[in-house]
């Protein structure tokens, strides 16, 4: 899938990239090996990324034309493959100890044995590249969600037999919201075992026309529109209250929702006719404050707002390495006033080493 004549053996597993770009540059190593070390008030901290891509190659030639539809080429530019060691050499630059990685589902329109093989294929390749990189790397499960059956199989035999932290879902399964029953199992297990659900927009496609044109509103608006739809459902289908340990990261700072939040705690009131009779045990704002949200917003003021709305101890950094949106997220959080100590090492790491299980 590259033009390189050499690339290591971790490169031929794994390739670096995502969220709808293939042609991110290749990572360049700091000068000298040294990994940039991150002190808060005298007092070091492991930095934890949420939110990073990678690809399985083995996994994209099992998927053929639905697979490579899902990862187009942006400008025409040429994929480009980056070995570990340059992935890690930008990690360094940016101070980021640890990524944990995720493949963007491109799997959830496809027939049963398929979406077991590449499913499979990537969760062993995931364990495998983060067992020669324990230090570094870990990584959340593949599920193929539109078999929930075999979802819950995935999940437990990703936790349990691969070593991986979590899973990372999309925002929707071939148009069905994650609140529809069918997929309780798979909650439910999540619940059971503790483990984080990272959820990534696959951008919004019924919107598909809309989106034409300048600006690549199919990412720009689309990605963080079809994250607010997910969580919304998850909330007013009563989803949160039926499995209410259940543990969630939303990329993006969770798209528009907490931009916007107090809009949802008011609108049976003003719309009753919409009101299905699910009965909430709290108001919908509320529900913010038990899940959590990357820090891949773009300014101090938002990241504030963000914080005010869910709280700092829900949020963890998200780079989307190694897509460029952010390449300052360490700094982001650093340099954002009103933060006390304890809640820049939280975001910073804290709160993703209990939550993925980092020690």
């Amino acid at each position: 899938m590259s033009n390189r004549s050499e690339i290591s053996k971790d490169a031929a597993d794994v390739i670096f990239t995502g969220c709808g770009v293939t042609n991110a540059a290749p990572a360049q190593a700091q000068p000298g090996g040294r990994r940039r070390q991150v002190v808060v008030n005298g007092r070091r901290v492991k930095t934890i990324d949420v939110h990073a891509h990678c690809l399985i190659p083995q996994a994209l030639a099992l998927g053929g034309a639905e697979a490579k539809a899902a990862i187009p080429n942006v400008r025409g530019a040429p994929e480009q493959v980056s070995v570990v060691v340059d992935r890690l050499g930008v990690m360094d630059e940016q101070g980021i100890d640890m990524e944990a990685l995720s493949i963007n589902p491109f799997w959830y329109r496809m027939e049963r044995d398929l979406a077991s093989q590449i499913v499979n294929i990537q969760n062993e390749k995931l364990a495998e590249l983060c067992a020669a990189h324990p230090d570094r790397f870990v990584a959340f499960a593949s599920l193929a969600l539109q078999f929930p059956d075999l979802a819950v199989k995935q999940l437990e035999d990703g936790i349990k037999k691969f070593g991986l932290r979590g899973a990372a879902i999309g925002g929707s399964v071939a148009g069905a919201e994650f609140s529809n029953p069918k997929f309780h199992p798979v909650w439910a297990k999540a619940e059971e075992l503790g483990v984080l659900l990272f959820i990534h927009p696959q951008s919004t496609p019924e919107l598909a026309n809309r989106f034409k044109g300048n600006g690549w509103l199919a990412n720009t608006i689309g990605n963080p529109l079809d994250t607010t739809i997910a969580l919304s459902h998850l909330i007013f289908e009563g989803t949160l209250d039926r499995f209410p340990g259940l543990k969630i990261c939303s990329a993006h700072g969770g798209g528009f929702l907490p931009s916007y939040a107090a809009r949802s705690d008011y609108c049976l009131g003003v719309a009753p006719a919409m009101d299905t009779g699910v009965k909430l045990r709290k108001k919908p704002t509320e529900y913010l404050r038990q899940m959590y949200f990357d820090t891949l917003i773009f300014t101090s003021e938002a990241l504030r707002h963000l914080a005010s709305e869910v709280g700092a101890s829900q949020l963890v950094i998200g780079t989307d390495h190694p897509i460029p949106w952010q390449s300052q997220s360490v700094n982001h959080i650093l340099n954002t006033p009103g933060f006390s100590d304890d809640e820049r090492r939280a975001m910073l790491g804290e709160t993703a080493a209990k939550l993925l299980n980092i020690h």
